[in-house]
């Protein structure tokens, strides 16, 4: 089985990501490369060009920013991050004009900084969270009964989109480790379409730089795994970690 045909387009986390997904796996199932499968898909918001087009010591983000192309390889990795560039262009456009920025600023450097690792780090396993106040309190408290056993009707109200890409290809094969980095999104959003734009307009490098994320192991969401259905489930310690400190937590925002 190829790594493209082991992706279960059933399961709950790829919602949003099914209709293109199963597309561009199709075109490549019948022998078409990567890129081009994923610059079939219509209003593309770039251009899909083989990894060979970047050239020896380009950085990755800068050759992006300035040609409008993404380098693709083949394999799930990349797979995932073409969808994410068709299904939330404006939100991969914005993370890739602020790190083209501050390797202007401050060039390539052998640690990249701050704000360029929480870029790399949202880029790769963010997630937005939808939901009452009540469960955002819990996630930032990692008071995790009650986020997904006291509070279980309350995630009927909730919608947790998956948006890394690296995230993404980790739940290909499921673990109940994997854990996505929350971003919490506007309430008042009814569409992919919507949640992309606010998500670019919201997004900058000093609030980035703050590191705005809140760990949530994305199995413990009900519905998503029948395991947790069962509350023991959540009584494993070396996933469904105890905070540290409440020192620094992101706030809920007054919406």
């Amino acid at each position: 089985m190829g790594a493209l045909e082991a992706v279960d387009w059933q399961a709950p986390w790829l919602d949003v990501w099914r209709v293109p997904g199963e597309r561009v796996a199709q075109r490549v199932a019948g022998g078409m490369a990567l890129h081009e499968a994923l610059n079939r898909e219509p209003d593309n918001a770039i251009a899909f060009v083989p990894q060979a087009d970047l050239r020896p010591g380009e950085p990755y983000e800068r050759y992006i920013f300035n040609s409008k192309q993404c380098p693709t390889r083949e394999g799930l990795h990349d797979f995932f991050n073409g969808l994410c560039w068709i299904r939330l262009p404006q939100t991969k456009k914005k993370l890739n004009r602020l790190q083209a920025l501050e390797i202007e600023r401050a060039g390539v450097q052998a640690v990249r900084g701050p704000v360029r690792d929480a870029l790399t780090l949202f880029d790769e396993n963010a997630a937005f969270l939808q939901a009452p106040p009540a469960l955002w309190q819990a996630l930032i408290d990692k008071d995790w009964h009650r986020l997904f056993v006291q509070l279980r009707p309350l995630w009927a109200q909730a919608r947790l989109v998956l948006f890394g890409h690296a995230l993404l290809e980790k739940l290909v094969q499921p673990r109940k480790a994997v854990t996505a980095h929350v971003y919490l999104a506007q309430t008042a959003i009814h569409s992919i379409a919507e949640l992309d734009a606010w998500v670019a307009t919201d997004l900058t490098a000093a609030k980035l730089g703050a590191k705005p994320f809140a760990p949530l192991p994305v199995l413990g969401v009900p519905g998503w795994w029948p395991p947790n259905e069962t509350p023991a489930f959540y009584d494993d310690p070396e996933v469904f970690r105890l905070p540290r400190s409440a020192a620094h937590s992101p706030e809920y925002p007054q919406l």
